[in-house]
This record gives C-alpha cells, structure tokens and sequence, in this order.
C-alpha cells in the first residue's frame, strides 16, 4: 500500500482542508488508539500543540477519537514536540500526539505520533494506523462504561523544564551572560526564557507573544534576521532561535551572524569526544550537511554516516549503529543520551556548556570549519513527481554532475512537507554551484502551483 497520509513528519497540510480536517483527526485519533490497544489496562495518551489557531479544532478531534476507543486523553497544552517524547514514556502512556506543523507558517497543521518509548513510530505502524483510516473499515467502539476520560496535565511544563535542566551539568550556571531568545511564537515562547534565567543568564525574549496568527511569522530558527539584529542592538553574548515546535535551533553570535545546525554538530561532536562521551566514534547527518562537516570530521578520525533527509531517518539510524549524535543543517540536534527526538532547547544548553568551558566569543567558538559554498533553491511545483520525472531535469542534472566533478555535490528532491522541489549544490567553486542550480531550476517545467 502507497503513503498517502503520512509523509516523512507524520500527518501534514492546510489547516481545515484534507488530510487536516477534524474528522480525519478523529479517525487518526481513534485508529491510533485501536493500534496501541495492547493488554487489559487502561490505555493512556498524551496530547500536546503548538500554538496555532487550528490546534484548537485538532486537540478536540483528536480527542473524542482516543475517547471514543476507550483511551484516556492527558492534555498538555503548547509545548515543544521533545516534551511530548519525554512524557509519553514519563506517563507510561501507550501513545503520545504533537499537533503542530513545525516551521510552517500558521495556515497548516500536522500531527505527529510517538510510541511508548517516546520516539517517532516506524513506517510499519504508521501504516497500520493509515490503513485504519483510509479503509472507512468500522473500528471497533468502546462499551459506554469505558469511554475514555480526558483531563489537563497542569504541571507539564514544569516537568520538562526539570529535564531539560538534567541534560546538563548541574554545575553549569550562565551567569553573566546576556542571551536573546527567539521563541517564533511557537511552542517553547513559555519554556525557553524560563529555563534559560532559571540558570542564570540575563535573558532577552523574542517572539513570546502567540496569538495563534504569528507562529514563525518573520521569527524563529526560519527567519532568524530579527533575531540577528537584536543580539547585537543589546550587544548580548549569544541568540538562540527555536522553530514553531522547538525541535530545531539555531545560535546567532555576539557579531549577529548565524550558526547553523552543523557547526552545532561539529561543536559538540569535538566537545564529547574529548570527554569520552561520543558514541560510534562519529555522527549522522543527512544529504543536506555542508561538505564541510563531511572534512571536519574526517580529519579528526570522526566518521559522519548521512542519511536522507528527514530527522527520523537520522534517529534511525542513529539507534541502529550505535550514535549518540546527529542532525540537519536546519537545526535538528538529536542527542539520544538526553531525548528521544531533536530538542532545540536541550542543543542549545549543550551549545552554552561548550561557549562557558571555551572562554572565548561564540563566534570563534562555534566556528569549527568553513563551510564549503552551498546554494539551495526551492521550486513550487503542482506534481513534485511528474517535475521530477521530466527529462531537462535529468539532463541537466547530470551536466552540472559533470561540471562539478569529484569536488561537489547535486541534490534535488522533493520536499517531505511542502509542495517544493528543492535544488542543491555545493563545492568550491562558488560561482559554479550558482550556475548549476540556477540551470537546474530554469529546467524544471513550470506548473500551476
């Protein structure tokens, strides 16, 4: 059977429109609950958002779905999609749901679902769950005595606030720094500040202010220029941008330049293999990763594994082979010592770990290559397959091959997300990576968007 409701984050599209209306997510809801019926006991989920208008409608379906199947509902409220890893296997709950679209602007909506471990579910049960969907198969319905029961988890914010915390030393104290936070409205716009003056630090918030309309609204880890401008307006040490769900980060330096999520993982990679923490003796990253990275880590004996995009298939493998880091260029940090899903909060404590025991500013500190020019461009195509299957794309892919050599990369794809087929190259000629994208682009056949 074909995926055609989960893609490669879970269930996404336009708010109140197919596949995120509230009837497809009642059914979600109640096939899920069917799936994760496992025992006599009472079946238990866990229910977070972000801070999007539709979230309302979603949380809601979602709902009386798992009700409607006998399972009990704990309401989080907004909350980073990490927290809802870490307390679906806190709660011993048998499934857990983020509502949110990531980095999307506030019209979409998603849902996203963990298993009782707290990690992302495998193709094969999101199958099952979208078999139970798309079949209009009755699912079995609970007796009246055991509908589930739904109530709010009032201190859920505190609880992962505590384990955030946790992740690092109890010695670090960051006072006396100054951080500008970018919370893009999102998620962690409550977590994010309180977390970082708990320990410390003489915080600057942005983007705190959700009104359900400005979720990564020229904010966030997306659109960090605000965010850049402001660190050094009040000439803080550091800024920090999460995303709408605050699975992702980004660090901007005390010079307003930005830090991406593979100088992060170079960063940190360096800073645990010298503390012996390092598991696998290297990293995973995806396609997209710098060339850079790729060098910098080699020339440290460090392997780096890449994957396809998509931070699932990084944790994938990453619990595979034995790693305990890796990530995208985007910002997803997943560090499995500490969560069980990329945490941009929990990155960003480890990346002030590194900036306090270096001594230096973050821009020497997070500098650890130069990146290998890299160019990526987005095209908005109707059918992102039938794009892609048009022989001028596989022709010119294959001359900017050519061109490039042995010294670059090409990288064209679709996006797991959005309607976009997005163009990459990099290498050291910078002039020539602009040349070959812009020629792939022109060759990809314009459709009605």
């Amino acid at each position: 059977m074909t995926r055609s409701l989960f893609g490669t984050d879970g269930v996404r599209g336009r708010a109140n429109a197919s596949p995120m209306t509230a009837e497809i997510a009642m059914r979600i809801g109640m096939a899920a609950g069917r799936v994760f019926n496992r025992g006599g006991h009472r079946h238990r989920v866990v229910v977070g958002k972000d801070t999007r208008l539709s979230g309302y409608m979603i949380e809601q379906a979602l709902t009386a779905g798992f009700l409607s199947v006998g399972v009990d509902v704990l309401l989080l409220g907004p909350l980073p999609t990490p927290a809802v890893g870490f307390l679906t296997r806190s709660m011993r709950a048998d499934v857990g749901v983020m509502i949110s679209a990531s980095h999307n602007p506030y019209e979409d909506n998603g849902i996203k679902l963990f298993g009782p471990d707290g990690f992302k579910l495998s193709d094969a049960v999101e199958m099952q769950i979208e078999r139970l969907v798309e079949s209009h198969a009755d699912i079995p319905l609970a007796a009246s005595a055991e509908i589930g029961r739904a109530r709010r988890l009032d201190d859920a914010e505190g609880r992962y606030m505590e384990a955030v915390k946790a992740s690092v030393a109890r010695r670090l104290d960051l006072t006396g720094l100054k951080i500008v936070v970018d919370c893009a409205n999102g998620a962690a716009y409550k977590v994010a500040p309180t977390v970082l003056w708990e320990l410390g630090a003489d915080v600057i918030p942005l983007a705190v202010h959700p009104d359900g309309f400005n979720i990564n609204g020229n904010c966030g880890s997306t659109h960090p220029g605000v965010l850049q401008e402001q660190v050094v307006m009040h000439g803080a040490d550091i800024g920090i941008a999460l995303d709408g769900d605050a699975d992702r980060v980004v660090l901007v330096c005390e010079k307003g330049d930005l830090i991406d999520g593979d100088q992060l993982m170079a960063t940190i990679a360096d800073l645990w293999k010298k503390d012996g923490r390092l598991a696998g003796n290297g990293l995973v990253a995806t396609v997209m990763s710098n060339l850079g990275l790729e060098r910098y880590v080699g020339a440290r004996g460090l392997a780096l594994v890449r994957t396809q995009v998509g931070d699932r298939y990084v944790l994938e493998r990453m619990r595979a082979d034995g790693f305990n880091l890796g990530g995208e260029q985007s910002g997803h940090i997943i560090m499995t010592d500490h969560a069980t899903t990329g945490d941009g909060l929990m990155a960003a404590l480890q990346a002030l770990a590194v900036l306090r025991k270096s001594g230096k500013p973050a821009s020497q500190t997070f500098r650890a290559f130069d990146p290998v020019p890299q160019l990526l461009k987005n095209v908005r195509v109707h059918d992102a397959n039938a794009a892609l299957s048009a022989q001028s794309v596989a022709a010119a892919i294959a001359a900017a091959e050519k061109e490039l050599g042995g010294g670059g990369r090409i990288l064209v794809r679709k996006s797991g997300t959005e309607p976009l087929i997005r163009v990459m190259a990099e290498g050291d000629d910078s002039d020539l990576v602009r040349t070959v994208v812009d020629r792939i682009v022109e060759a990809i056949p314009r459709q009605a968007a």
